[in-house]
């Protein structure tokens, strides 16, 4: 059975009786003139029909006697076709998302006030995603269209449910990820192959976009972080700007995306392939709390207390080396989550903080110490799949103990 076709029928299972469920696909935003960005799907859209295209929109109808899925598409225009490509065609449609029914959206308004009329819709359920009080999107503006000429109806929103769906990763959606690890750890290595002291963050980052051009990776899962020195201590430092200095440790948060599934992997290595002893220090604390909080992950443990279990490790270990004194010092040096949800995003959906772990659940674990005044900023992180008994480290063959840092920079500096 198509995968999507599968998705699409657990959600009809989910949607009352008499409604309707609208995707958009969404498009790509002008960047200036008549350059745009680059496009990437709706994630939800993609979650259920395997189409990454523009401006696609997904409707689906469910009342007492049947169930039913249009999908609407661009027509062909032969001048634009010229500029930029061909739409893609109903054929092609039909074979990628088991959907029969393929119209052109031009069509869209008409059909939907006939499916409206004729099939007694009583609720509308959209994707109505709202992180910033200012929300713009296809879905907001339906539903502001749909309060202004069907007020009967009710607008549900459908994007807690598919949350609900995408927490739980299927064999597929592993292999994505684990592929979008793989080469992101390869970038990583590249970069530990060519970092010296007086190169700068970005010209040590180049090595890992080649890596990613070198997959046929369109786009990284998120922007990488190259932060060398005091600039470690500021999660998402992205100016990626700075000249590297003797001694300084250099942390990368980077990530490939393989078939819109995200990769997120942070290593934290010297610039000049030797840790100082403090360095040393720091860095063997937070690559045993990953150790811990790794070990203790599995089906039904509360998510928040992974957070809770690492702050309590951090406070023993911190006062055993003479860092902190008192248990909320520990804020001073230890300022983020310990882990999130992956998948086809980078900070995946799902509640983590107010559920438990199941099954299938892949998320980060990335414990880090930042001691700003000894600019020294350390992060390490690996992706983990949560199995029946524990979990699975996706990023286990990537090294990252003190000696094998320094052993692989040792054995592995290319001359350039």
């Amino acid at each position: 059975m198509n995968i999507f076709f599968k998705r699409r029928k657990s959600l009809f299972d989910k949607i009352d009786d008499n409604s309707i469920a609208v995707f958009f696909a969404g498009e790509a935003p002008v960047k200036r003139g008549d350059e745009f960005y680059p496009f990437s799907p709706e994630r939800n859209f993609y979650y259920l029909s395997g189409l990454d295209n523009q401006r696609l929109i997904l409707v689906m109808i469910k009342n007492e006697e049947d169930k039913e899925e249009i999908l609407f598409i661009e027509r062909f225009d032969e001048i634009k076709a010229k500029w930029v490509g061909p739409v893609i065609k109903k054929e092609e449609c039909r074979e990628k998302t088991n959907i029969e029914n393929i119209k052109y959206l031009d069509e869209f308004e008409e059909e939907i006030s006939s499916i409206i009329f004729n099939k007694k819709i009583e609720n509308i359920y959209l994707n109505l995603e709202n992180r910033y009080f200012k929300a713009s999107s296809p879905d907001f503006d339906m539903a502001q269209n749909i309060i202004k000429n069907y007020p009967y109806i009710k607008i549900k929103n459908i994007y807690t449910v598919l949350s609900e769906f995408r927490t739980i990763k299927d064999e597929q959606e592993i292999k994505n990820i684990k592929k979008a690890i793989d080469i992101t750890c390869e970038g990583i290595y590249e970069m530990m192959k060519h970092s010296k002291a007086g190169m700068y963050e970005y010209e040590i980052e180049a090595y890992f976009d080649y890596v990613l051009k070198k997959n046929a990776v369109r786009d990284k899962a998120f922007t990488s972080i190259a932060a060398s020195g005091k600039n470690a201590v500021v999660l998402h430092y992205s100016e990626n700007s700075a000249k590297t200095k003797e001694n300084d440790l250099i942390l990368f948060d980077v990530g490939a995306s393989y078939g819109y599934y995200s990769g997120d992997i942070t290593r934290t290595f010297p610039v000049n392939g030797r840790f100082t002893e403090r360095q040393k220090q720091i860095y063997n604390i937070v690559l045993r709390a990953q150790e811990m909080i790794i070990s203790i992950i599995k089906p039904g443990i509360e998510f928040k207390s992974l957070n809770e279990s690492l702050k309590k490790f951090y406070i023993k270990e911190l006062k055993q080396i003479g860092l902190i004194e008192n248990d909320d010092e520990i804020l001073k040096y230890y300022y983020h989550g310990v882990s999130h949800f992956l998948g086809l995003e980078t900070h995946d959906v799902g509640r983590h903080n107010e559920g438990v772990l199941k099954e299938g659940m892949v998320l980060t674990v990335e414990p880090g110490l930042y001691i700003e005044e000894e600019e020294i900023g350390i992060r390490i992180e690996d992706d983990v799949v949560v199995t029946e008994y524990g979990c699975e480290v996706l990023s286990e063959n990537m090294i990252k103990s003190v000696e094998d840092i320094e052993n692989f920079m040792r054995e592995n500096r290319a001359d350039d």
